[in-house]
C-alpha cells in the first residue's frame, strides 16, 4: 500500500527559510545518519521538495543533497540517497524506515512523500496500415521525423538491431544533451546518430534489494547494469517508434517484408527504467523522465503501466507527475491503456495530459487450422516456427475436466505423463504466461497445445513463438472443442500451421484485451483516447532471449511478434514524432488533438469499429475517439489547445488545494473563488456526467476553444451532430458556425445536452463534427449516468 502525505510550503518571509532550512537538514541529516533501524525495515519512498528553500550557494540539487553540510560527517548519503530529481520533480528518493520518512513528511519543506511501487511492462505493415506512404504526405513533410528526438522509457535497447542503422542520416540535432552512458556490454560506441543517447537507472531496485538483506532486486545473471536490453521489450517498442527501414524482415518466415518504424528518421534516446523481472519502480520511471527531459527529447515513449488494477489519483502517481513536468516543457507523453480488457473501467494513465493509447488489430493475421477427427475444422492463431506435426491425427486431451483448475490451465507440475503423452493438450488461457503453458505440455511428454481463451479472454486472439506445436482459439471454438472431446471415446485432432495472410477484413478491430473507458478518477475525461496497432506487431528484437521471453528458449531472432498496448502506443510515439517535426510550434494538446480529430470510426469494410472480445460494435468507451489515421493528421483544421493554465483550472475543478496541486504542477496555484467545471477542460472528446439512472430533466453544458491550424487563416466552419442510442437525450451546439479569419484564430462554443426521459438500454454518444468543405474535425460524445452513492 502506499503511504503519502502533503504538507503546506509554509513559507512567508525570507529569514524564516533559514529556520526552515535548518530544520529540514536536521531532519534529513537524522534519517540518512540513523543506522539504528533493521535493514528490512527499511522502504524507498520519494520526496517532493519545495525547491524554493535549496541554498544559492549550490549550483544543483544534488550538489545540496550530497554536501557535507546536508548530510552531516556520520551521514551516509551514498547509502540512501537512490535519485536527485530536477527538471521534471524536484525533490529526492531515498531508502528509509517509515518513521524517518514520516519525520521528514512533517516539514514544511516537504510538500509529498510516496512510497515506491512496482509498475508493469504493457505487453512491418502497421506504418502503412496507419495511412503513411513514401514520399507523399505525412512522411515526406515531416522528413521522416529526422530532426525530432524520442525517449523510449522501456527496459532498454539492443544497439545492434538494423533498425537502428544511423545510415545516411544527419547530423544530430544540436540542441541534445544527452549521453551514452556505457556498462557491460554496451561501449560508448553503440550510440551514433540514430541511437543519439542511452541511460539506464537502477537505483530503486537496488535500495530494495539492499533494505531486503539482498533479497530480489536485479538478477545479474540474465540482466546487463547497462542500456543492454536483456528482455527484448524496449528494443520492440523503441523500433516500432522509429525503426529504420530494413529489409527482408520476419520473424522465422511470418510477416516477411520490409520492416520500418513509424517515425525511420526520428533519433532514439533509450532510458532503460525496467528489468527483467524485477519490473519497473516509480522512482526510476521518474528519474528517467527527469533525465529524459533535461537531454531534450521531443517525445516519450512510455508502455507502462499501474500493475495493481487501481488508478491512483494524480497527486499520488510518480507518472502523472512526471508525464505533467515533461508536457509542461512542450514533451509530448504518450502512454500504453493496460491490457485488463474487456473489462469496464480497466484503462490505466488517465491523466488529461498524457495520450494514452488503446490497442486494435492490422489487416494481417497469422492462422492455424484445428483439424478434428470427424473432419471439421476450428480457427486458431500461432506463429509456432519449428518442426511441424507429422501428417496424422493425435490423440487429444482436455486435462480440465478431471484434473482441476491447475490442470486445465496446464500450470507447473499439474500434468500426469501418463495421461497427456503423445497427445495434443487443450489448456484454458486464463491470465497466466501463455507460452510457458507449452513448456509444461512439453515437459510432461504432449506433442501439441491448444490454448482455448474463456470468457474474460473473450475472442481475441495471439499469435506466440509457442516452443511446441500449438495454437489460440477462441471462447466458442473452445467450447466446440471441448465438447468434441467430451462426446468421443477417441478424439483426435492435428494442427496446419498457414503461415502470413494479409488483407484480413475486418480489421481494424479493438483488442479484447485492450484497457476500456469510463476513466475510474476523472468520468468526465474520455480515456483511452484512441487505438492504435496492437496486435501481432513485428519489431525488432533482443540476443538474450528467445522469442517467447522464457529463459529454457535459446532460440535467436532479429524481429519478434508481440501483441499489446505496449506495441500499440509506440506507434503514437512515433506519429507525434511526424507532426512536431511538420509542426515545430505545435504544443502536446495540439499534436494529440490532430490525431483525435482525424481518427477512424470505419474499418477496411467500411463498417463500424468491432469490439474483438464481444463481436459486437465497439463505443468510445473501448476506442476513445478512434483509430488513428495519419493520413489526415497532418493538415487537421482545428485543435482544441491547451497549457499549463489549462490543466491548473482542471484540477481546482477536482477540488485539489493550492498545495496539492503543487505536488503535480511544481509551482504554487490560486483556484478561482468559483470552481471551474471539470468537463470544460478544452479536451477533443466530450464527456456529460448526469447524476442518477432517471436524470429526467437535467440539463448538462460543456465549453470548448478551437483553434484554426488550417492553411487559410480564413474558414468557416458549419456543425453537425450525430447521437447513436439518445433517446430521453437532446443535444445541441451553439453557435452552429465558427468563422475564423486573421485576426480571429480561436472561437469558443458550447455543447448542451438534456436528458428528457429514461437512459433506456446501452451507452449513449455520439459525435460532433466541425466542418469547411475540406477538414472534419469530429469528437465523440459520451453521455455518462452515474447513480449518486
Amino acid at each position: 500500500m502506499m503511504w503519502f502525505s502533503v504538507r503546506s510550503p509554509g513559507i512567508s518571509t525570507l529569514p524564516n527559510m533559514k529556520a526552515h532550512l535548518v530544520r529540514i537538514v536536521t531532519l534529513i541529516l537524522l534519517a540518512t545518519a540513523s543506522r539504528a533501524a533493521t535493514v528490512g525495515q527499511k522502504k524507498n519512498y520519494i520526496f517532493l521538495v519545495d525547491n524554493q528553500f535549496k541554498p544559492s550557494v549550490f549550483p544543483t540539487h544534488e550538489h545540496w543533497y550530497t554536501s557535507p553540510s546536508f548530510a552531516g560527517t556520520e551521514g551516509d548519503t551514498a547509502s540512501n540517497l537512490i535519485h536527485v530529481y530536477s527538471t521534471v520533480f524536484h525533490g529526492f528518493s531515498a531508502s528509509l524506515t517509515k518513521g524517518r520518512a514520516a519525520d521528514l513528511s512533517r516539514h514544511p519543506a516537504v510538500l509529498a512523500v510516496f512510497e515506491d511501487r512496482l509498475r508493469r511492462l504493457h505487453t512491418t505493415r502497421s506504418p502503412q496500415f496507419l495511412g503513411l506512404r513514401n514520399q507523399q504526405g505525412l512522411w515526406s513533410d515531416s522528413d521522416y521525423g529526422s530532426d525530432v528526438i524520442i525517449g523510449v522509457l522501456d527496459t532498454g535497447i539492443w544497439p545492434e538491431r538494423r533498425s537502428f542503422s544511423d545510415r545516411n542520416l544527419g547530423s544530430v540535432p544540436s540542441r541534445w544533451r544527452g549521453a551514452c552512458e556505457t556498462g557491460p556490454s554496451f561501449p560508448v560506441s553503440l550510440c551514433n546518430r540514430k541511437l543519439v543517447g542511452a541511460r539506464f537507472f537502477s537505483g530503486g531496485h537496488d535500495a530494495s534489494s539492499a533494505a531486503a538483506g539482498g533479497i530480489g532486486g536485479i538478477n545479474e545473471t540474465i540482466e546487463f547494469r547497462s542500456p543492454r536490453d536483456a528482455d527484448g521489450h524496449g528494443t520492440h517498442t523503441a523500433s516500432t517508434a522509429a525503426g529504420r527501414h530494413v529489409f527482408h524482415a520476419s520473424m522465422a518466415g511470418y510477416a516477411a517484408g520490409i520492416a520500418k518504424g513509424v517515425a525511420p528518421k526520428a533519433r532514439i534516446a533509450a532510458y532503460k527504467v525496467c528489468w527483467r523481472g524485477s519490473g519497473c519502480l516509480d522512482s526510476d520511471i521518474l528519474a528517467g523522465f527527469d533525465r529524459a527531459v533535461a537531454d531534450g527529447v521531443d517525445v516519450i515513449s512510455l508502455s507502462i503501466g499501474g500493475g495493481d488494477g487501481i488508478s491512483s489519483p494524480y497527486y499520488l502517481d510518480p507518472i502523472a507527475i512526471g508525464a505533467y513536468g515533461a508536457v509542461s516543457r512542450g514533451v509530448f507523453v504518450s502512454s500504453s491503456a493496460g491490457n485488463d480488457g474487456p473489462t469496464a473501467m480497466s484503462v490505466t494513465n488517465l491523466a488529461p495530459w498524457l495520450t494514452t493509447v488503446a490497442a486494435g488489430t492490422i489487416d494481417r493475421t497469422f492462422p492455424a487450422d484445428i483439424v478434428l477427427g470427424d473432419g471439421s475444422r476450428l480457427v486458431g492463431m500461432s506463429v509456432y516456427s519449428g518442426k511441424p506435426l507429422a501428417e496424422q491425427m493425435f490423440p487429444i486431451v482436455y486435462p480440465g475436466q478431471s484434473g482441476g483448475l491447475s490442470a486445465s490451465l496446464c500450470m507447473e507440475n499439474s500434468l500426469d505423463p501418463k495421461i497427456v503423452r503423445g497427445k495434443i493438450v487443450v489448456c484454458d488461457r486464463g491470465s497466466s504466461a501463455r507460452v510457458a503453458k507449452g513448456v509444461v505440455v512439453r515437459d510432461a511428454g504432449g506433442v501439441g497445445m491448444i490454448l482455448a481463451n474463456g470468457v474474460s479472454n473473450g475472442e481475441g486472439l495471439i499469435a506466440d513463438a509457442h516452443v511446441i506445436p500449438a495454437c489460440a482459439t477462441g471462447v466458442q471454438e473452445g467450447d466446440v472443442l471441448k465438447s468434441y472431446i467430451a462426446g468421443n471415446p477417441n478424439p483426435t485432432a492435428t494442427l496446419a500451421f498457414r503461415g502470413t495472410v494479409v488483407g484480413v477484413k475486418p480489421a481494424p478491430v479493438v483488442a479484447s484485451f485492450s484497457g476500456r473507458g469510463p476513466n475510474g478518477l476523472t468520468p468526465a475525461v474520455l480515456k483511452p483516447d484512441l487505438i492504435a496497432p496492437g496486435v501481432n506487431i513485428l519489431a525488432a528484437w533482443t540476443d538474450a532471449v528467445g522469442p517467447t521471453g522464457l529463459d529454457s528458449d535459446q532460440r535467436k531472432t532479429e524481429f519478434n511478434i508481440l501483441s499489446g498496448t505496449s506495441m500499440a502506443c509506440p506507434h503514437v510515439s512515433g506519429a507525434a514524432a511526424l507532426l512536431k517535426s511538420a509542426h515545430p510550434s505545435w504544443t502536446p494538446a495540439a499534436i494529440r488533438s490532430a490525431m483525435m480529430t482525424t481518427t477512424n470510426l470505419v474499418d477496411n469494410s467500411f463498417k463500424a469499429l468491432n469490439d474483438e472480445g464481444t463481436g459486437n460494435p465497439a463505443t468510445p468507451m473501448d476506442f476513445g475517439s478512434g483509430s488513428l489515421n495519419l493520413y489526415k493528421a497532418l493538415d487537421p483544421g482545428l485543435v482544441y489547445d491547451m497549457d499549463d493554465s489549462d490543466y491548473i483550472a482542471f484540477l481546482c475543478a477536482l477540488g485539489y488545494g493550492s498545495n496539492t496541486i503543487q505536488v503535480i504542477t511544481h509551482v504554487p496555484a490560486t483556484c478561482p473563488v468559483k470552481r471551474p467545471a471539470v468537463e470544460n477542460i478544452n479536451y477533443p472528446s466530450i464527456v456529460l456526467v448526469f447524476e442518477g439512472v432517471e436524470a429526467v430533466n437535467q440539463s448538462r453544458t460543456v465549453v470548448r476553444t478551437a483553434t484554426n491550424v488550417g492553411a487559410s487563416a480564413w474558414a468557416v466552419y458549419r456543425a453537425k451532430l450525430e447521437m447513436v442510442g439518445g433517446k430521453g437525450l437532446e443535444v445541441s451546439v451553439k453557435p452552429g458556425k465558427l468563422v475564423f479569419s486573421s485576426a480571429v484564430t480561436k472561437q469558443s462554443f458550447a455543447v448542451t445536452a438534456t436528458a428528457t426521459g429514461d437512459a433506456g438500454s446501452g451507452l449513449e454518444y455520439g459525435y460532433l463534427t466541425w466542418s469547411d468543405g475540406l477538414h472534419d474535425v469530429r469528437s465523440p460524445i459520451v453521455v455518462q449516468r452515474i447513480q449518486p452513492l
